[in-house]
Formats: C-alpha cells, sequence, structure tokens
C-alpha cells in the first residue's frame, strides 16, 4: 500500500526535482510533486475506471483513472507508469498494446499539487487488481463517464475530473 515515509521527489513550478520528502509531509503541505495517470481502453472503445480502495489516504472509494501513481524519488515519469500498471492493475505493462504518452498536466489544486503526464493504452483484460489499491475495475464508454460526472461528480476523484474536462481531442 502506501507507506507515509515513501519518499517523493520535490519539485519546483517547472517540475525540476528540488529534493525529496517522505509522502505524508508532501501532502500534509501540498509540496509540488509528480503523478502519472493512464487511461486504458478496451479494443472496443469503453474506458476502464478503477474505484480507489477504501484504504486509501486521499480521496478513498472514488473512480479514477484506470491506473495512478506517484513518481517516486529519483524515479522518471515512465519508469513509474511501467511499475504502477503491474501494481494496481496486476498485468505487465508489456501488455499494455501502444501504450504512449497523451498530455502533460501542470501541477494544480486539482491534481494535489502533482505534475501527471497522463498516458493512454489498449487491454482487454483480465486483470488482477491490488485489494489495498483497488476496490474495483469496471469498463464505461465515454459518454456513461460524461452522465455520470453530470449526475454525481462527487463519485470522482478531483483529478479525473480535471484530467477528463481536459482530455485531449
Amino acid at each position: 500500500m502506501n507507506p507515509p515515509d515513501e519518499k517523493f521527489d520535490l519539485v519546483d513550478q517547472n517540475d525540476r526535482v528540488i529534493g525529496s520528502a517522505p509522502r505524508s509531509e508532501i501532502h500534509a503541505r501540498g509540496l509540488l510533486h509528480r503523478a502519472v495517470h493512464l487511461w486504458l481502453f478496451h479494443p472496443d472503445g469503453r474506458l476502464l475506471l478503477q474505484k480507489r480502495s477504501l484504504d486509501k489516504d486521499r480521496e478513498p472509494g472514488r473512480w479514477t483513472s484506470s491506473v495512478s501513481g506517484h513518481v517516486n524519488a529519483g524515479e522518471e515519469y515512465d519508469a513509474a507508469m511501467h511499475r504502477e500498471i503491474p501494481e494496481e492493475i496486476g498485468v505487465p505493462s508489456a501488455t499494455c498494446q501502444e501504450l504512449s504518452k497523451i498530455k502533460y498536466f501542470p501541477a494544480c489544486p486539482e491534481t494535489d499539487q502533482e505534475f501527471v503526464w497522463l498516458y493512454r493504452a489498449t487491454h482487454p483484460g483480465p486483470f488482477q487488481p491490488d485489494p489495498h489499491e483497488v476496490d474495483s475495475l469496471e469498463w464505461f464508454t465515454p459518454t456513461q463517464i460524461d452522465q455520470m460526472l453530470i449526475r454525481h461528480p462527487s463519485d470522482f476523484s478531483s483529478c479525473l475530473i480535471y484530467l477528463w474536462n481536459q482530455r485531449p481531442p
């Protein structure tokens, strides 16, 4: 799971590493750091969303990206993405077809002060999610997500709402 003493790189306003600190301190003080998100699509176009575990310290039980996680101290974005895929949904990253970066987002309150690289890939499943990280996984059409965001925005992580509203065409 997410130990509070896990270390992340601290970054400046330009996403340059300026040090590192424990997860608990970074979140408590709202310091700038890095994260990755993956939107994993089924070949039929549906998007896999994960419902965050109720054990999570940030936004438990809310729908978020297929995979999301912090970039650890000394780690690069791509390495973090390849690490997070098997950790969260239980498949090797190499089985994700056309895995690529699609958009970079600056740190802001909606991303929890995280600079975020959003990736996309295709994978039909099945998955073996880590129950400490993920409560459930479910496929949704983009139209279903749009409707759910209108009706029940509090069911979604603030970061997913932000990324979805800023998504590339």
